[in-house]
């Protein structure tokens, strides 16, 4: 952005208007401070207009380790996958179990 002689977001955000990507200038903010989680292709292309560059020097690939996910067996309850890594790790939500009750 500072080679466009842009110094702040809110430079940007006019300029992503001009293209049709209406975001709040929180959304700008973290867009360029912080590593985005997702990006949708319109404002990537839109990005990539603004700061005439090129895919690679706003994206860098980065390598997951694949993780083997354990299948749920008689008995078993936890069916979440090992590891912080991978997949949403604590978040996943664990399956009900339903104890009969005695009547």
């Amino acid at each position: 952005m500072a080679t466009r002689g842009m110094y702040t977001t809110t430079d940007l955000r006019p300029l992503l208007a001009e293209r049709g990507i209406d975001l709040s200038p929180s959304q700008v903010y973290r867009l360029v401070v912080e590593r985005p989680e997702r990006l949708s292709l319109k404002t990537l292309m839109a990005l990539l207009d603004i700061l005439g560059c090129a895919m690679d020097d706003l994206i860098e690939p980065v390598t997951v380790r694949a993780s083997g996910r354990k299948t749920a067996t008689a008995g078993s309850t936890d069916s979440a996958p090992p590891g912080p890594a991978a997949g949403v790790g604590d978040f996943r939500p664990k399956r009900a179990r339903i104890v009969p009750t005695e009547e």
